[in-house]
């Protein structure tokens, strides 16, 4: 059977994508309404903070990319999102921590948990369940429970859209309610047309997914999706279980296109993904196409993700919800389930003998019940 064909098999999909993870690209709008409902039963009362730290790993940190991206020109205080074990040296009672770790578990993040409420942050969690959810319980820390089961990856809706409502409670954001109403909007005509019922013939993940089959996918964002260029990255990674690499105007200009200088057979296994919108700065649009002349004939092929929407929030996600689909069919093509990820579960593995956690969990307990 032809790699192109299996796309359009209903019947082979299935067998292949034994854990469903199309289902969460499928029903993407529906999880982006349920987070949004259950954001707004949580109560936040801090007052306003004077810098924002999101702290998380993997499919938990890319929504702190998103929102920070999202935020960037409006957001009046600084906003960065934290991957690591330890806060920056700034973070103190007037930083709102975002914490965020969808299995609540993660040793990372249980780290940056506990150094933020020891230097008493604003602190709000996220998570399924876990130790996290354990321990901001018990210290009656502000904390949003969300639908356990689902990859950490699939679970964007609910890691991501939480903290715009947040961001929202605490008056440091406008418009978030027309934002993500209009998002979910678009996301359901985007889930509809790339469908797996669709055909390869008009469906566009599908063919994105075909033309870039055998090769290395090279994303290229700006501005909006500098984050969105990241999140086609890992999920082209975690779901397709290929190699993958994102980038960024204006700076890939800088150094990035001199890789693309020969023509040779080391350039012929990349394909390019440039993200677009229709209302682009025109510095950007140029650079873009400048860029696209340089890589004609020297890759395997450039490829074109254009935004749906007015919105930043439905130009950012319609253009993500297009990655994930595109790196779950591009893991049919493969005759890969895209759902395991048996590499990081064996680091995770390893990394348990180091007793990290444990002592992390110790002090924890150590700490006083509640948080002030």
């Amino acid at each position: 059977m032809p790699k192109t064909t299996i796309l359009d098999d209903l019947n082979a999909i299935r067998k292949i994508d034994r854990s469903n993870m199309l289902s969460f690209c499928v029903e993407a709008a529906k999880h982006y309404e349920n987070a949004f409902k259950m954001a707004k039963t949580v109560t936040v009362s801090y007052p306003k903070p004077k810098a924002i730290i999101v702290a998380g790993m993997g499919g938990s940190a890319i929504g702190g990319e998103l929102l920070k991206d999202w935020a960037r020109d409006t957001l009046k205080i600084p906003l960065e999102v934290c991957r690591d074990y330890s806060l920056p040296a700034y973070a103190d009672e007037n930083t709102l921590a975002l914490i965020v770790s969808y299995s609540g578990e993660t040793e990372e993040t249980l780290s940056i948990f506990l150094e933020a409420l020891k230097k008493k942050c604003m602190v709000v969690c996220i998570s399924s369940g876990g130790t996290l959810t354990e321990f901001a319980e018990k210290m009656n820390v502000p904390h949003l429970r969300v639908p356990s089961g689902i990859p950490p990856r699939a679970a964007l809706p609910y890691l991501f859209i939480p903290m715009l409502v947040f961001m929202g409670k605490l008056e440091l954001a406008s418009n978030v309610e027309a934002e993500i109403s209009e998002a979910i909007m678009i996301m359901r005509r985007v889930c509809e047309e790339n469908a797996p019922q669709k055909p390869l013939r008009e469906n566009f993940s599908k063919m994105l997914a075909s033309n870039i089959s055998g090769t290395v996918p090279v994303v290229y964002g700006f501005g909006l999706y500098r984050s969105v260029a990241q999140r086609f990255k890992q999920q082209f990674n975690e779901n397709s279980k290929v190699p993958s690499k994102w980038e960024v105007f204006p700076e890939l200009n800088h150094n990035e296109v001199v890789g693309w200088e020969r023509k040779e057979s080391l350039s012929k296994c990349f394909s390019a993904i440039i993200l677009r919108d229709k209302s682009e700065p025109e510095e950007i649009q140029s650079r873009i196409e400048a860029t696209k002349e340089l890589m004609l004939n020297k890759i395997a092929g450039i490829y074109e993700v254009w935004s749906r929407g007015e919105g930043r929030m439905a130009k950012m996600l319609s253009t993500t919800l297009i990655g994930d689909f595109t790196s779950v069919y591009l893991a049919l093509l493969r005759g890969i389930d895209p759902t395991p990820v048996e590499t990081i579960n064996m680091f995770k593995r390893r990394i348990a003998k180091t007793g990290t956690r444990d002592r992390i969990l110790r002090e924890l307990q150590a700490l006083p019940k509640t948080h002030v």
